[in-house]
Order: structure tokens, then sequence, then C-alpha cells
């Protein structure tokens, strides 16, 4: 009988509860900034941090409260910052200096006879692009990589190296004169 009774006693205390948290998530429902959400869902989500905010979805906040500008995401580079300046419409603009990466794609690469299988590459990979278990060899997958370096500094053995993309027909860009980097003013 003591068990029936303390059954019911929890459910009735967990029906309360849900109830409770029903009734708080409509009253106290924060509507959030579509604009920010557009923008969020055009960032590369690395989560990367090249802009200097923490992720993609504080970046976005940053542009919408004026605070930061379009071009500062490298993994995203000129066709998200273009998109960006189309959803905005402002003008668009050449990737900031400070925040671009160097002048061609790289991924990195882990040598594979040194790695200890620490997974710590593992937890700092934004975008999950690497492969791998605990204590076990690992490896990158270099389509999803973004070249953001993430995981070089928590390596213990230093086995993560920076590689440049092989140029290949779906890697290969035209580079566009300096002139043609910027748009014209209407």
């Amino acid at each position: 009988m003591s068990i029936l009774i303390a059954v019911t006693t929890l459910a009735v205390i967990s029906i309360l509860f849900g109830i409770l948290l029903g009734f708080s998530a409509i009253k106290f429902h924060v509507e959030g900034d579509p604009v920010v959400d557009k923008i969020d869902a055009i960032l590369p989500q690395t989560q990367c941090g090249q802009c200097t905010y923490p992720g993609c979805r504080p970046y976005a906040e940053a542009i919408i409260s004026g605070e930061a500008n379009i071009n500062q995401c490298p993994p995203g580079g000129e066709t998200t910052m273009l998109a960006l300046a189309e959803l905005l419409g402002v003008e668009p603009m050449p990737l900031d200096a400070e925040h671009s990466n160097e002048p061609e794609k790289t991924v990195v690469y882990i040598d594979e006879q040194t790695c200890i299988g620490c997974t710590l590459c593992i937890q700092a990979c934004p975008v999950d692009a690497i492969l791998g278990a605990a204590k076990q060899m690992h490896t990158i997958i270099e389509s999803e990589c973004t070249g953001c370096d993430l995981c070089i500094p928590p390596c213990p053995v230093d086995c993560i190296y920076i590689r440049a993309v092989k140029v290949e027909p779906d890697t290969w860009r035209w580079s566009l004169p300096k002139s043609a980097q910027t748009a014209p003013k209407a």
C-alpha cells in the first residue's frame, strides 16, 4: 500500500510541475529577432570565433546591433558576406584583413603515427571534421574541415599540421582584380 501512495504522490507532483512548466513557457516566452535568425542561418555555423565572437549567433546579434560588420567571417568568405549584404540591403565590402584567412584555403592534417587518441582535438572541432575514438588514431574529414585551426592548440603531442587545400577543379577560384572586389556604388 505504501508503494502505491508513493507512486501516486510522485505522479501528482510530476503533473503539477508539468503544468507549471507549460504555463511558464507560455507566459514568459521570448520572441527572437527574425532578422538575427536569418543572418544566423546564412553564417556557416563553424562556431570558430575567427570573427572575434564566440559563435555565429552572437556574431549575427552584433551585426544587427551595429557592433560588427558583415565582412568578419573567414570560413564563410565572400559568398557569406555577399548573402549578408543582400539580406540587409547594405553595400558589399571586401573581407576585413584582421579577420581574413590566408590567401589560400587550408585544412588540418593529423600525423596518424604520432596521434595518441586523446580526443582533445575532437572536442575542440566546431564542425565535427575529426573522426576517431579514445585511445585510437584520429583523422580529418577534409571536405568538412573549415581551416579554423581550433584543434591545434589542445593537441598534447603536436601531431596536427596545417596543409593547403589541393587545387582541383572543385576548389580552384579565379582571382579577381582588386577593383572588382568592391561593389560598384549605385
